[in-house]
């Protein structure tokens, strides 16, 4: 049975005694002030690695939940083997919460996670210096307000830093330790060596709202909610595509929610004021929803709508999804073709004929369509091999490819699939000979990620017909559809679209027809920003990929993923977009272009941000 925890002192600790750091003097104390959720998981991590820990807020009530939490909490980790009965009582023994301040007079450490507010804190700070010693290091876990504005108002700013934890405390692994002009040396030694013994995985940054990883995040919440705002796609559809089309484990506004709409609000406000940057200027949604007290999860209620507040389950309510679907019955597809021979148009080939679809794989030439054929029969082999068809469903799937050497073989088809070189005027060619060659009522559809699907349109006679089915590489793989409807495109086209999306086993999110769609309009400003952060000299690539990695749950770092991308297609999708919203802050970074002029494209070329083995 664990020990109690109570508003006193707790017993002797049994936990080894923490390492000295560089100085000889050891942070075996440290003072939590501030006993919300982040307070009590900061509480819980360094009680689990054997500090005292002196857990203060001005509520009662509050320091009584963070007692309880703890105990759950760790009752918790002992029920999934993270944690030993001992070990759990020996962790709750070195926790002791109080409402009075006095009680951080014997901490080598104080964090507050005090409410983002300038005037909060610095009154917490003045208090706090009239009580601890000289020593002791004063840590603030703002993500939003100036460290050095905060530092200025103790009497001893050298001893100040930020040491931002990520939600929840326990399971992420990143601290931002983020210092001053004012900050000693020795206190970010100090506390960096803690992080460490924390089992934490701290990464040095300079004093800007927001640091690295929520620098690069929550402008790109910011768009996500401007973008719904906009009515340009339903919250769903924006939140599926993020996670399907870049692997990330929740959606923008379901993230937003989470943090809390307020808090993302206040974090953008900060981080505005500094930089000027319109990607950081609040949604208006954003006010909207905090004035009106829909905060998120712990309301309730933010973008959706929760069981109770605090619960992170969904309930239907009364938002109408946009743009949905149009309720018209789709056009029959018995075929398909698919124009291409590259990578994209091979893997699309293989999904509809793994479906059951007849699909006529046309090229400039007979040579290149068999070559593509055949690539698609090794990975259906190797699909074989692995357990994720049969022998025969692999067969039956490759029988089911017709390779032609001339459009003129989609006379029959009930789908074309343009899958040629991201070129507009390659692609506004090619749609001008499916226009001839294809039967009236074909669905006529082009995987571009990022050009006008208007533009491919009209260049045929039957704009209504043409419809954006943007797949993502590689297609076999990747579920997300973006399904892009443009301003003439017929109500059964997309229908139609959505349908065979259903059949392929693709999830289609809709939207309308605007530079990058919803997955590249979000993901390339972020990319483009992380570029900036490099440029500036704010932090290096190992950092800011650590961050985004362990404090955002990204798959890859941004600079990982920009070497996989390829420089010169990331450079190319800035540019549409930037020359499509005309806002500043999407103007590619000079960095980036100075690459791409050198032919460092990245892993397609050896070099990139970073060196690569050449393929």
């Amino acid at each position: 049975m664990a020990a109690p925890l109570s508003p006193s002192t707790a017993p002797a600790s049994t936990a080894s005694p923490a390492p000295a750091g560089t100085d000889g003097t050891a942070l075996r104390t440290v003072a939590v002030v501030g006993l919300g959720t982040m307070g009590t998981g900061i509480a819980e991590v360094l009680a689990k690695a054997g500090r005292q820990v002196i857990g203060i807020d001005i509520s009662a009530a509050q320091t009584a939940r963070c007692v309880a939490e703890l105990e759950t909490s760790t009752a918790r980790a002992v029920a999934r083997g993270r944690l030993t009965e001992r070990q759990r009582a020996d962790a709750l023994a070195l926790v002791r919460t109080t409402t009075d301040l006095r009680e951080a007079a014997g901490a080598d450490l104080v964090i507050e996670v005090a409410p983002e507010s300038y005037e909060v804190k610095q009154r917490l700070f003045r208090e706090l210096d009239a009580v601890v010693r000289p020593d002791t290091i004063l840590a603030t876990g703002t993500n939003a307000l100036s460290v050095t504005r905060l530092a200025a108002e103790s009497q001893r700013p050298e001893r100040v830093l930020g040491l931002h934890f990520f939600n929840p405390a326990p399971a992420m692994k990143l601290v931002e330790v983020v210092s001053s002009v004012l900050t000693a040396p020795q206190a970010v030694t100090r506390v960096t060596e803690l992080a460490v013994e924390l089992g934490k995985e701290p990464v040095a940054v300079g004093d800007r709202p927001g640091f690295v990883a929520d620098g690069l995040l929550f402008g790109y919440l910011n768009q996500a909610a401007a973008m719904y705002e906009a009515r340009y796609a339903s919250r769903e559809d924006i939140d599926a595509a993020m996670r399907l089309g870049c692997g990330l484990p929740m959606g923008p506004l379901a993230l937003l929610d989470l943090i809390g709409v307020d808090t993302a609000r206040t974090v953008l406000d900060a981080m505005y004021a500094a930089s000027h940057d319109r990607l950081h200027a609040p949604a208006p949604v954003l006010r909207q929803l905090s004035e009106a007290g829909l905060t998120g999860r712990k309301a309730g209620r933010g973008f959706y709508t929760y069981e109770a507040p605090g619960s992170a389950v969904v309930v239907p309510d009364a938002l109408t999804p946009l743009p949905g679907g149009s309720g018209v019955p789709g056009r029959p597809v018995r075929s398909v073709g698919v124009a291409g021979s590259g990578t994209m148009a091979s893997g699309i080939a293989e999904v509809f004929a793994k479906a059951g679809y007849d699909v006529v794989l046309a090229a400039r030439s007979e040579e290149k369509a068999t070559a593509a054929k055949a690539r698609i029969g090794s990975s259906l082999a190797r699909s074989a091999a692995k357990g994720r068809l049969t022998p025969e469903a692999a067969a039956g799937a490759l029988e089911r490819i017709t390779p032609a050497g001339s459009y003129e073989a989609f006379a029959d088809v009930d789908l074309a699939v343009e899958a040629v070189a991201e070129d507009l005027a390659v692609k506004q060619q090619l749609f001008a000979t499916l226009d001839k060659v294809c039967k009236p009522g074909a669905v006529l559809a082009t995987t571009t990620s990022s050009l006008p699907v208007i533009a491919c349109a009209r260049a045929t006679s039957r704009p209504q017909d043409v419809v954006g089915m943007h797949f993502f590489n590689p297609a076999p793989a990747m579920k997300l559809v973006e399904v892009v409807r443009t301003v003439l495109t017929a109500d059964d086209v997309r229908s139609t679209v959505d349908e065979v999306c259903a059949v392929i086993k693709k999830h289609p999110v809709n939207c309308g027809d605007r530079a990058g769609f919803i997955v590249n309009a979000l993901l390339f400003p972020y990319l483009n920003n992380a570029i900036k952060m490099v440029q500036e000299h704010y932090a290096s690539l190992d950092d800011i990929d650590a961050a985004m990695k362990l404090g955002g749950g990204y798959p890859m770092g941004p600079f990982e993923l920009l070497d996989v991308v390829g420089l010169d297609v990331s450079l190319a999708i800035e540019k549409v977009l930037h020359r499509e919203f005309r806002d500043p802050g999407l103007a590619p970074a000079p960095l980036l272009e100075h690459l791409v002029a050198a032919g460092c494209l990245g892993r397609k070329t050896g070099r990139g941000f970073r060196e690569h083995a050449r393929r």
